[in-house]
């Protein structure tokens, strides 16, 4: 028998672009698509509501293959495997060797060890690494920029002595003083040049980084995504200019370079992200033709000697504490877990997962394992390791990726006519810069257009503190690398920290205030705001008192008072405000606060009456919430 075939597709005609406006425009019933559809990123740019073929056809990564340059798709592929990294304080060495082997059978495959300065010592790195291989794990080690030409040699010591293969130990030593710049304000500029000779004692060692880009710190200090690339460019640019400067070759230190990298919580922006990293990394490595040592076995050279292995981005990626907040704190395992998933989709070499409670304790061992856990749900039961760029082909994600790496492209052009990373650390122009995204992100956060779910947006109603303070994310650091100089630090203050700070002095007080909703008529409208009212004035942590319905604004003022209330809430439509308004407020006659839910078209005549407190959309909630305290004695 003959077997018919047809194409699913034959009989239609693949609409136009401007066809699906049209359609879009019928839908949205008069409203305007710019200000209903476009996504007006924070980055600088514009996205649609979607993108065809045509949009994509001409870029880079449509054109190119996973493993090639310049690597939009990843440094591998025949997998996306990353290394599951957790790290660990060293405060006594055989403590932090027995916590390292013991999740070392937990899941994790990389290390890193935080090691104070005073105890950098071969003894107590034999200590600490007992047990381990260094073939097997990937090691990475982070102390004071002084001490690390001393433990490069300690490390090399000791892998010798270990019988290791030294080229097949992988691993990297922080060492990063344009990142205690802008951590501290200190000068250590001069430290700079040391790491020529990092790089020479590291010789052995060939797949062990040492010149560091943390640009999480970028991340951690509220950073956007375009600034964070950018500048991360202009860092490692920064380094490796400065060593081919000092005579290594530029292939050496480009292997050198590793990327500490933030993410946060804008999920399709940061897989964006590490994918145009790459692709402009690889454009910056380029320009210093890095001419391939290995020519006579490397198989990753171009014709003309250039050393494309020179040209891949190695990047580790650490969720955010940005966005952690103290209130509601096991939210933050829903963003840890989307951050992952971007880094993870977006084929970074390793991931650090930062655990739910450090805002406010050291992290346990509870929240160490949910930690590790969430890495290893993506892998073994999300099967992320086995796809290489899984986001590859989505006309969405390939038309951000291009447009945030002309925006972070701009950004590193102007930070190097500016005179380059260092020069505008030592300026202040990167801090200030930063520092000022965190203000403007604050602002927005304090008006509800950037929601932190549990603080400014559907809060706990009933959750308490229970001890539980917020940490400080600023250095507090005691060696004496560097300058005291007059330069600004980057503030670390989290998005949720001054609505944390208002909700514990609200909870310090000598009562909790009850915010009573007095609902009257219109049911949706009323139902609607008294929501709305519940959550912004729970988000101050007073306790929320919602109704069915009072028949009489004297009845709802009556349970009202009877309910011990501080704050007695109007909340109806606003046609019916100029019926109720006025009689409810002169019913309370005094004995609460006041406020009426909404904006209605009455509301200078409301004023007029004496009713001073409107909450609603517009409303600054911060501001607001703060006000209300002070009116509360609080």
């Amino acid at each position: 028998m003959a077997v018919r075939k047809e194409k699913l597709f034959s009989e239609f005609q693949a609409p136009s672009k401007q066809e699906w406006v049209d359609k879009i425009n019928v839908d949205l019933k008069g409203a305007d698509f710019e200000k209903k559809m476009v996504w007006r990123t924070n980055e600088g740019f514009n996205m649609q509501p979607f993108y065809q073929r045509e949009d994509v056809k001409d870029l880079a990564s449509v054109n190119s293959l996973p493993g090639q340059f310049p690597y939009v798709r990843g440094n591998k592929k025949d997998n996306n495997v990353w290394f599951v990294r957790q790290n660990i304080s060293v405060e006594c060495p055989k403590s932090a060797n027995e916590k390292a082997l013991d999740v070392l059978n937990k899941g994790v495959d990389s290390l890193g060890f935080c090691i104070p300065a005073e105890t950098v010592s071969k003894g107590n790195i034999e200590t600490l690494l007992d047990g381990i291989c260094p073939q097997a794990v990937e090691l990475n080690f982070n102390t004071c920029l002084s001490k690390a030409v001393e433990l490069a040699r300690i490390l090399t010591e000791v892998y010798t002595a270990k019988g290791c293969d030294l080229k097949e130990c992988q691993g990297s030593i922080n060492f990063d003083p344009i990142q205690k710049i802008l951590k501290t304000g200190k000068d250590a500029s001069a430290l700079v040049a040391t790491g020529k000779e990092l790089i020479e004692v590291l010789a052995q060692l060939p797949k062990y980084r040492c010149l560091t880009v943390n640009s999480l710190e970028l991340v951690n200090a509220g950073a956007y995504c375009y600034q964070e690339l950018g500048y991360a460019l202009s860092w490692g640019n920064e380094y490796l200019q400065q060593m081919v400067d000092a005579g290594v070759p530029a292939d050496v230190a480009a292997k050198k370079i590793k990327f500490n990298m933030g993410v946060g919580g804008n999920y399709f922006m940061e897989i964006a992200k590490f994918r145009a990293g790459r692709m402009l990394w690889a454009k910056v490595v380029e320009a210093y033709a890095p001419q391939c040592q290995h020519k006579d076995v490397c198989k990753n050279v171009r014709e003309d000697g250039i050393c494309q292995c020179a040209c891949k981005m190695n990047v580790c990626a650490t969720t955010t504490m940005y966005n952690q907040t103290v209130f509601d704190s096991y939210v933050n395992l829903l963003r840890s877990q989307t951050e992952s998933m971007s880094a993870a989709l977006a084929n970074v070499d390793s991931i650090v997962v930062t655990p739910f409670d450090k805002s406010y304790q050291t992290p346990n061992d509870f929240s160490e394992r949910l930690a590790r856990n969430q890495q290893l749900l993506l892998k073994e039961e999300a099967h992320f390791d086995k796809i290489v760029d899984a986001a590859g082909g989505s006309y969405f994600i390939e038309t951000l990726t291009e447009a945030l790496a002309q925006q972070a492209w701009k950004l590193f052009l102007e930070t190097e006519e500016a005179g380059g990373m260092l020069k505008c650390a030592l300026d202040s122009k990167i801090q200030d810069a930063v520092n000022a995204t965190n203000v403007t992100r604050h602002g927005n956060a304090a008006k509800r257009k950037e929601f932190i779910l549990g603080t400014n947006q559907f809060p706990n109603f009933t959750e308490k503190s229970e001890g539980k303070t917020p940490k400080s994310m600023s250095c507090a650091c005691q060696c004496k690398c560097g300058e005291e100089t007059g330069i600004t630090a980057l503030k670390y203050d989290r998005l949720a920290s001054e609505f944390e700070n208002l909700r514990l002095k609200t909870e310090g007080a000598e009562k909790q205030p009850v915010a009573f909703m007095l609902t009257i008529g219109n049911l949706a409208m009323r139902q609607a705001r008294a929501q709305f009212s519940c959550n912004f004035l729970a988000a101050a942590g007073y306790k929320v008192v919602d109704n069915l319905g009072f028949e009489t604004v004297e009845a709802g003022v009556e349970a009202a008072v009877n309910a011990g209330a501080d704050i007695v809430v109007l909340c109806s439509s606003d046609d019916e405000y100029a019926e109720y308004a006025v009689p409810a407020f002169q019913a309370l006659n005094g004995r609460a606060m006041y406020i009426v839910a909404g904006a209605p078209a009455c509301m200078e005549d409301l004023k007029a009456a004496g009713i001073e407190n409107f909450i609603h959309v517009r409303s600054n909630q911060l501001e607001t919430l703060k006000e209300y305290n002070v009116k509360l004695g609080i």
